[in-house]
């Protein structure tokens, strides 16, 4: 594990940019990005278009280390380029943001109140894949929908049986235990996740550290035995559907916790705008963020 980028997750001010839309939820992004499904023809297309907005945005002249600490890629990013450069290369070496890359192959159909991870028969050749890649680490998300303890016990096993594993192979892991924004008893599930995982960080191994990424709260500041764990290395919040002035809102109110967005970071940009145009609105939610998780 790289000393330099993990002193920069561990203590750096900025957020996580999360650029890591999957084939589910990349017809979605490129949709909300002004290009619609009849744009493109068949799943190479489409990723090569999503590869296109991805590439506006990280070499914009306003995306860089001062604001962003890190970026979250999907697969076939990794495995691009950026002029010659390999992308986890190019966010570090020249604009200083710490690569992540998302593992996970997406949630299966709901029982317990939740949505597990899929299987990953492929982990141990995607993480050595990764480490030669010069990735730092990985994220990997699962979905809680409503405060059922049988269902929640089973996403942070899973999360944490695999998180050791990720350790294992060098790399750190972002667990991603999501409570829907719209479950009925979200501050309730949400405290069992907390409790949860404080459990859990007791079991990894000695001086172990990980990173998790939850929904932001509704209660402020539930997160702060997690952000002063000595087990967990940062703590990020994702939008979960939030646009980005709630998103930034409530992160407002959560000392420690730092973005990690998707949705609300690409908010308003569109394919039609001018370079000038784009580079404006991305350094106005860059810098949005930036303040939110400044607090």
């Amino acid at each position: 594990m790289d000393a330099a980028q993990l002193s920069r997750m561990a203590t750096g001010k900025g957020f996580v940019a999360a650029l890591d839309q999957s084939g589910g939820s990349t017809p979605g992004a490129l949709t909300r990005y002004g290009i619609g499904p009849d744009s493109y023809s068949g799943d190479e297309e489409m990723f090569d278009l999503i590869h296109a907005f991805r590439t506006r945005i990280i070499t914009s002249s306003v995306f860089s280390g001062d604001r962003v600490l890190a970026a979250i890629l999907f697969e076939q990013t990794m495995d691009r380029e950026i002029d010659g450069i390999g992308i986890p290369d190019f966010l570090w070496d020249v604009k200083e943001v710490v690569p992540f890359l998302k593992v996970d192959r997406g949630l299966l159909e709901a029982a317990d109140g939740v949505r597990l991870m899929k299987p990953m028969p492929d982990l141990d050749a995607l993480l050595e894949r990764a480490g030669t890649r010069h990735v730092f680490g990985t994220k990997m998300r699962s979905l809680v929908q409503t405060g059922n303890q049988a269902g929640i016990d089973a996403v942070l096993d899973q999360q944490f049986e695999i998180g050791t594993r990720i350790l294992a192979a060098g790399l750190m892991p972002i667990l991603e235990p999501e409570v829907d924004i719209k479950a009925p008893d979200k501050p309730i599930a949400e405290a069992m996740v907390t409790a949860g995982i404080l459990d859990r960080l007791a079991g990894l191994p000695e001086g172990a550290q990980v990173m998790l990424k939850l929904t932001i709260p509704s209660e402020a500041n539930l997160y702060a035995q997690l952000i002063d764990h000595p087990a967990v290395l940062r703590v990020v919040a994702l939008s979960g559907g939030y646009s980005r002035d709630e998103a930034n809102r409530l992160l407002a109110a959560n000392h420690g916790l730092i973005a990690s967005f998707s949705r609300a970071l690409t908010e308003g940009l569109h394919v039609d705008m001018s370079d000038a145009e784009f580079d404006a609105a991305l350094a106005a939610s860059i810098g949005s963020i930036y303040t939110a998780s400044a607090t």
